[in-house]
């Protein structure tokens, strides 16, 4: 902080608002039973009889308050006292830590400490960073008219924090003193703000699904309850949070959807984990690899509010398929050497036409004989397919062989673009005996 030179009659004090602390209670209060007693008195059926009339009585007894001794002050008089809570508030004794994401609230005084009235004062205060400064109050068009010998004019500021590392408040004040001259004073309240968490990300692709894992952690020296942590998709993305199971009791209680209890993350390096999954939408493309960001809100443990949003979250760029093919319905029972259909779907994923089609099974590069085979005319024609359309069609196909058999290469060729998809997976059966 800048002290103003002894020639000016007006000094700035700023004070930070925040909320107050609890007041804990140092001292280790005891029992006085522990002291006099061994852990085992009272296995003793006796002693078990007589003694906690005697103890009770004593402890009963009302303190004297003329007694200057204070021999009492270790007692534990009542078993709430064992917190250490007095139940009183302690106004903050320093201006604190200033986190990202929170609101810096602070109570402006200037001060007149002449001996003459000061007159027609234009005071400004400004947020200064490293990137800009922004106006936070400014009495250009309505001065404060004067402010006596020994007074003073009170104003509060506010500013939600949302850039890391060295801050300034800046205060300014032209004023006319008692001898009628103008004058200018600048005085400049300098702190840091810190990073109040730690957000740490993971993408993880498996078949067509993304899936988010973000672990945040607390630095700061108090508990953090978190109110949302939100992850906002990308445009054409869809997000779902995954959680654990939890009790039945629980998940059916309606007040529990209303009133959603807080994430607590400890102090000091307390981490929570959040697990997302991502899916792209049916008409929509990754037209680049932003998954989305986080948004991320918590209170502190009397209730002052932080909020922070990440950067874009980057992904693996994911190509949609052109077409998807899959199979709808496979007979219950299929049996040797007598034909039987599969019912399959096949979804044209693009917004243009694409076919006609052909539908094939593929042949392997290995020497083993195929033990399920076309029935028929060995390549089947499908019609052309409008932007995001699809079609049902069924596959006469013939196992000749028992048991746990695989329908291997089913292929679709696009005739229009001369263009081989990918084969559907294998897909099992079980053939049995006529």
């Amino acid at each position: 902080m800048s002290t103003p030179p002894a020639t000016q009659s007006l000094a700035f004090r700023v004070m930070r608002l925040c909320r107050p602390s609890f007041h804990v209670d140092t001292p280790l209060l005891l029992d006085p039973s522990d002291l006099i007693l061994g852990e085992d008195i009272f296995d003793d059926p006796l002693a078990a009889t007589h003694l906690p009339p005697l103890i009770d009585t004593h402890l009963t007894n009302p303190i004297d308050s003329s007694d200057l001794s204070y021999r009492s002050r270790f007692l534990l008089q009542n078993p709430s006292d064992s917190f250490g809570l007095s139940g009183l508030l302690v106004l903050p004794q320093s201006f604190g830590a200033i986190y990202l994401g929170e609101t810096f609230c602070s109570y402006v005084s200037i001060n007149n400490s002449s001996n003459f009235e000061v007159r027609d004062i234009v005071i400004k205060a400004e947020m200064q960073t490293e990137r800009q400064r922004i106006l936070l109050l400014d009495t250009s068009k309505t001065p404060v008219e004067s402010i006596r010998a020994s007074g003073r004019y009170d104003f509060i500021v506010e500013h939600d924090v949302k850039e890391l590392g060295a801050h300034t408040l800046v205060c300014t004040a032209l004023y006319t003193d008692g001898d009628g001259e103008r004058k200018y004073l600048p005085q400049f309240f300098k702190f840091i703000v810190a990073n109040p968490l730690s957000v740490r990300t993971k993408v993880r692709v498996v078949k067509e699904t993304t899936y988010l894992e973000a672990c945040i952690e607390n630095h700061t020296k108090t508990n953090l309850y978190m109110d949302q942590v939100e992850f906002e998709p990308a445009p054409n993305w869809s997000a779902k949070i995954l959680k654990a199971d939890e009790h039945k009791s629980k998940d059916n209680s309606p007040s529990r959807e209303i009133f959603k209890p807080p994430v607590l993350v400890k102090s000091g390096g307390g981490i929570r984990n959040y697990l997302y999954q991502l899916s792209l939408s049916s008409h929509g493309s990754a037209e680049s690899n932003v998954l989305g960001k986080l948004q991320i809100t918590w209170r502190t443990n009397l209730g002052e509010p932080g909020r922070l949003q990440t950067q874009q979250i980057l992904g693996t760029p994911i190509t949609p398929k052109e077409i998807e093919l899959h199979v709808a319905e496979v007979p219950s029972a299929i049996n040797l050497d007598r034909p039987f259909l599969v019912h399959l779907n096949l979804t044209n994923q693009t917004d243009r036409e694409l076919g006609p089609f052909e539908v094939w099974l593929s042949q392997d590069d290995t020497l083993d004989e195929k033990t399920v085979m076309i029935n028929g005319l060995q390549t089947m024609e499908l019609s052309q397919l409008e932007a995001f359309g699809s079609t049902d069609f069924y596959l006469n196909l013939i196992a000749t062989k028992l048991g746990v058999q695989k329908i291997t290469g089913i292929t679709v060729f696009d005739k229009s673009e001369k263009k081989t998809y990918a084969p559907l997976p294998d897909l099992e059966i079980f053939v049995d005996m006529h």
